[in-house]
């Protein structure tokens, strides 16, 4: 929880709006710092035009599952399964529900992504079933907005490495296509791709 933001906005509402005995105050020479101090926090936590590029994402979808579990040049593995994205907390962030299978077992997973006003960068956090760990990630959308790149840091647990960089894809190809993408970049390139996930709109 941002205690900080709770913080600033209780100190500005009891600043500018209530006065000892409940009655509006005069102006002051804090006042306009504090209108501004407003004004700037409301900036930062309104959702504006990079969270509405994500409203690709908001549906339900089929998802067809590749993974090279033995390497790029192994075939892959194919299973499906299906995902629903969903926009919270006031349009902030979307949030992904997603169910399906790997090595015959099922595979269930939430994750969220938003972009964060103040830092100028798109941000997701994954989570499933799979794992007790909790992954982060964070990145940049190109100017068509067609393409969402992030990188995050992740533990191996099979070789031991940790933090190992990996690399997340989303390509739009149209309203009814996405295509998302997992790449292991300890790799090198330009075999890199471990995972790639086609989202094919139910509705």
């Amino acid at each position: 929880m941002n205690y900080r933001g709770l913080l600033s906005g209780a100190l500005c509402a009891a600043v500018l709006c209530v006065g000892p005995k409940g009655e509006a105050q005069e102006k002051n020479p804090g006042q306009e710092q504090m209108n501004e101090m407003m004004k700037k926090w409301k900036e930062i936590a309104t959702p504006g035009a990079p969270h509405r590029k994500l409203d690709a994402f908001v549906g339900t979808w089929d998802v067809e599952t590749r993974m090279w579990m033995g390497g790029p040049d192994a075939p892959p593995t194919t299973t499906r399964g299906s995902t629903t994205y969903a926009w919270t907390v006031g349009g902030r962030y979307l949030r992904q529900d997603f169910h399906g299978e790997m090595a015959g077992m099922p595979v269930e997973g939430q994750g969220y992504t938003g972009y964060d006003n103040f830092e100028k960068k798109y941000v997701g956090v994954w989570m499933d079933n799979t794992s007790t760990a909790i992954f982060g990630m964070e990145g940049t959308m190109n100017k068509e907005g067609t393409v969402l790149t992030m990188y995050g840091k992740m533990d191996e647990w099979m070789t031991g490495e940790v933090g190992k960089m990996s690399k997340y894809v989303f390509r739009i190809v149209n309203k009814d296509t996405i295509v998302f993408e997992i790449h292991d970049l300890a790799i090198g390139e330009p075999n890199t791709k471990m995972v790639e996930m086609t989202f094919t709109r139910k509705k």
